[in-house]
């Protein structure tokens, strides 16, 4: 029980996609102009990296070493494939806010990661939970950016007017420069609250390099 919490737990704040990790950006500073973008990025995100995270989980003994990383990307296509259709027929306003960054979960860092770093080296209780704390952690960070920028900018969350016609509205923060703006003051936040004194990841973790670095050593 203790460790199962433990892996849940540790992609909220320790381990947060966003804040310690620095994984996702691109989606990250580009769908976050309102809050609603946030929700439906991280669920979408959250689905393909549960449904990946299983079934990498249960064919990790099964998957040779050194097709390992395009198998991964395979079965993520194959998730995220699902989510943009169903997007597509029954959420076609979040589908055609959040675009292309749909399809690019495919080649998302925080889905290949959990895959690589996780999912392939534990069982699927467990790759559970990690895909669960992962995707939590980084839909909360996405809707607290989001949230933010669609206040200071449009002056409303999730489409209330919270202005109450008298807070000015600064259409910098729901523009590229705002956002990473708030990004980056929020990444300081999130720096001084857990005092820096944990380093999670770097880029030698990352699935991509560690492939292409066996790719090199082998040619």
């Amino acid at each position: 029980m203790k460790k199962g919490f433990k892996e849940f737990s540790k992609g909220i704040i320790r381990e947060n996609p966003i804040f310690a990790l620095v994984l996702g950006m691109c989606p990250t500073l580009a769908v976050t102009t309102s809050a609603e973008n946030g929700v439906g990025m991280g669920i979408a995100a959250t689905v393909v990296l549960l449904g990946s995270n299983i079934v990498i989980s249960l064919l990790r003994k099964v998957i040779p070493d050194k097709v390992r990383i395009p198998a991964y990307i395979t079965v993520i296509a194959g998730f995220v494939t699902i989510i943009q259709l169903v997007l597509k027929a029954y959420f076609t306003e979040l589908d055609q806010a959040l675009g292309i960054f749909i399809p690019l979960i495919v080649v998302n860092c925080i889905i290949l990661a959990r895959a690589e770093m996780y999912a392939s080296k534990n069982n699927v209780g467990y790759s559970i939970l990690d895909a669960l704390g992962m995707g939590f952690g980084f839909t909360a960070a996405l809707v607290l950016i989001g949230g933010i920028r669609e206040i200071l900018g449009s002056g409303t969350i999730f489409g209330i007017d919270v202005s109450f016609g008298v807070i000015p509205q600064a259409t910098l923060f729901i523009l590229p420069a705002g956002g990473f703006l708030i990004l980056g003051l929020l990444m300081a936040a999130y720096n001084k609250f857990t005092k820096g004194k944990e380093k999670v990841a770097d880029c030698e973790s990352c699935p991509i390099q560690c492939f292409n670095a066996e790719q090199g050593e082998q040619s």
